[in-house]
């Protein structure tokens, strides 16, 4: 059986815990809190981060490699795209979705950066989804009708939207219907813990 070591509000071991009741399997979840990290979880990942994918003797880190291993591990539903040409896309919105949204948030999740560096952030977040948009007016999901591994990946951000002080204008309209849509899955409810709950009243 799957083991997830998952932080209860870490939004990066939000996406794997989505992942693991899209798969509908057989899997564990061990919360980590985060403030008082267990002593093995430095052990399994060298960054000392969550989540980790322990399976037998396989130990993963790196939400995005864990979720791959566990979509090309559990292939039904799929959620990379089968077509090789779409799968090089996906990957491609990945790599810029973490270069351009989610290093960014990271500075948000992390309580030494100064004031001015967050509000930077914020700002730029901001403006990266609103460029987002547009393309929900065409599309149901990042890469067509398809519900996606890359779907996956943005949805902690768009869920913490309130809670990260991020303010998106009226055009961002399209991107706030498309969240909501994801917001609805069993298995983005199921995967969602009480203090991310919490996050949105």
């Amino acid at each position: 059986m799957m083991t997830l070591y998952s932080g209860i509000t870490c939004p990066f071991s939000q996406r794997c815990r989505f992942v693991l009741y899209e798969k509908g399997m057989d899997f564990e979840i061990k919360d980590v809190d985060i403030f008082n990290k267990p002593e093995d979880l430095a052990v399994m990942n060298p960054y000392n981060q969550v989540p980790v994918l322990v399976e037998r003797d396989l130990i993963l880190y790196e939400s995005n490699i864990i979720n791959e291993y566990i979509d090309e591990r559990f292939p039904h539903p799929q959620l990379m795209p089968g077509d090789p040409v779409m799968r090089g896309r996906g990957r491609l919105v990945l790599h810029r979705m973490e270069k351009e949204l989610f290093s960014l948030v990271q500075i948000l999740e992390n309580s030494e950066t100064s004031n001015k560096d967050q509000v930077k952030a914020r700002e730029a977040i901001g403006n990266g989804l609103t460029l987002l948009a547009p393309s929900f007016s065409k599309n149901k999901y990042i890469l067509g009708d398809e519900f996606s591994m890359i779907d996956v990946a943005l949805s902690p951000l768009l869920w913490r939207l309130d809670y990260y002080d991020i303010k998106l204008g009226k055009t961002a309209a399209p991107l706030l219907k498309y969240a909501e849509r994801i917001f609805q899955r069993e298995a983005f409810i199921e995967a969602l813990t009480p203090a991310e709950k919490a996050m949105r009243r």
